[in-house]
């Protein structure tokens, strides 16, 4: 690799690692481009995924906003009961706190991710997939050499990323933290925590999410921007939908990457909750929705949510 290739691969994966740092890929896979046309024109105001907490005696213990990791500019979703919640709050707490820290995530990513002598990209996925990987590599002006030390799950990322759009730094996460500037911001994971779920993942497991991404490249590339819509809208059954498609359609990878998690968040939320601080709950919108969803967890829990419009 020459020294030019070797900056440009740098510069890659220091953005996909930031373009990772919050939800986890779950709503990130199918892009986040801006809506067009009628569409735009005709998009109801914004309402997304916002829960009121409160005890089982009616009092307000918190509040859990869905979040989505990237946004094109200017997008606004800021409502009133946003703004409100996120003045009342005492603390913010999110899956990572240090988003903006780019080099040590870039440098984290590296590390989990690189392993010497691995079979070539096109080896790790079906057969029937070879033209679709050609498709997307082509599109996203990469060598498949450049994967020769890069692991199964990390190579899923990154390809992932080839047809998001939005810009990370426009982060729903990202925005609250800077709101809470001066205010405690806690993290349920942090990024070195967030990327090992990825590396624990059997190569078995690792697999299918390479392929699943391949695989949904193209349908992605029709309607990029059916997520952020349903993020905007607040729309939990499609958004729901959308944690049982893709790589989230495997029952081991659902529940490593999303209800293995959601159970644990919702353990190291309950005592947060208890205490007289009232926090502001940012994570992915997909682990906010169905039945072992965090909200249904936490209603399991003898909590109280309503949804704020």
């Amino acid at each position: 690799m020459t020294t030019d290739e070797g900056a440009g691969w740098l510069k890659a994966v220091r953005k996909t690692a930031a373009a990772i740092l919050a939800p986890l890929l779950l709503l990130g896979l199918a892009g986040c481009s801006d809506a067009s046309g009628d569409a735009a024109a005709d998009r109801a105001p914004p309402n997304p995924l916002l829960y009121e907490i409160a005890s089982a005696d009616g009092t307000v213990e918190g509040w859990m906003i869905g979040t989505i990791h990237a946004l094109p500019d200017d997008t606004a979703w800021r409502t009133p009961a946003i703004m409100q919640a996120t003045d009342a709050a005492d603390l913010l707490v999110v899956e990572i706190a240090a988003l903006d820290d780019g080099k040590g995530v870039a440098g984290t990513f590296s590390d989990l991710s690189t392993t010497p002598g691995l079979p070539p990209l096109e080896q790790r996925l079906p057969d029937d997939l070879a033209t679709l990987l050609n498709d997307v590599l082509a599109r996203g002006g990469i060598e498949r050499t450049r994967f020769a030390t890069v692991e199964t799950w990390a190579a899923a990322i990154m390809l992932a990323q080839v047809d998001a759009t939005g810009d990370p730094s426009n982060g729903v996460d990202r925005a609250l933290i800077r709101d809470f500037a001066g205010r405690p911001v806690r993290e349920l994971e942090g990024a070195a925590a967030q990327l090992a779920i990825f590396d624990r993942l059997p190569e078995a497991q690792q697999r299918t999410m390479l392929a699943a991404v391949v695989r949904e490249s193209e349908a992605a590339r029709k309607d990029p921007s059916r997520l952020q819509r349903a993020w905007l809208a607040g729309d939990a059954a499609t958004i729901e939908e959308s944690t049982r498609e893709g790589f989230l359609a495997d029952p081991a990878l659902r529940a490593a990457l999303l209800t293995d998690r959601n159970r644990r968040w919702a353990a190291a939320l309950v005592p947060v909750l208890q205490k007289t601080p009232r926090p502001l709950i940012a994570v992915g919108t997909a682990h906010l929705v169905g039945p072992e969803g965090l909200a249904a967890l936490l209603e399991a829990q003898g909590y109280l949510l309503r949804r704020l419009p």
